[in-house]
C-alpha cells in the first residue's frame, strides 16, 4: 500500500487531474477553433485565393514540392492564430 499511497499523494500534490482536464478542454477548444476557421472564416477569403490550386507544384530534379498546399496551410495557420489572439484578448479583457 505504500507505493499506491505515494502515487496518490503525488497526483494530489502535482494536481495531475487538473492538468489532464485542462488538456482535454484544450483539445476541445482546438477542434472548435478549427471548425470556426474552416466553416465560417475560410469561405470569406478563399475566393481571393482561388488562383492557388493545392496541387500546384514545383519540380526540382526528381523532387516535387506541393507549394500550393503549403501556402494554403500557411494562410490557414495565420487565420487560426489571429482567431486565437482575438478570443484570448477578449477573454483577458473580461477577466
Amino acid at each position: 500500500m505504500g507505493f499506491l499511497k505515494e502515487f496518490m499523494d503525488f497526483m494530489k500534490e502535482q494536481k495531475i487531474v487538473s492538468v489532464a482536464l485542462a488538456f482535454i478542454v484544450g483539445i476541445a477548444a482546438v477542434t472548435l477553433v478549427q471548425a470556426l476557421v474552416k466553416d465560417l472564416i475560410t469561405p470569406l477569403y478563399s475566393p481571393y485565393l482561388g488562383f492557388l490550386d493545392p496541387k500546384t507544384e514545383i519540380t526540382i530534379g526528381l523532387s516535387k514540392f506541393l507549394i500550393g498546399d503549403f501556402i494554403l496551410q500557411l494562410v490557414s495557420f495565420a487565420v487560426v492564430l489571429l482567431v486565437v489572439f482575438i478570443i484570448g484578448k477578449r477573454l483577458m479583457k473580461t477577466a
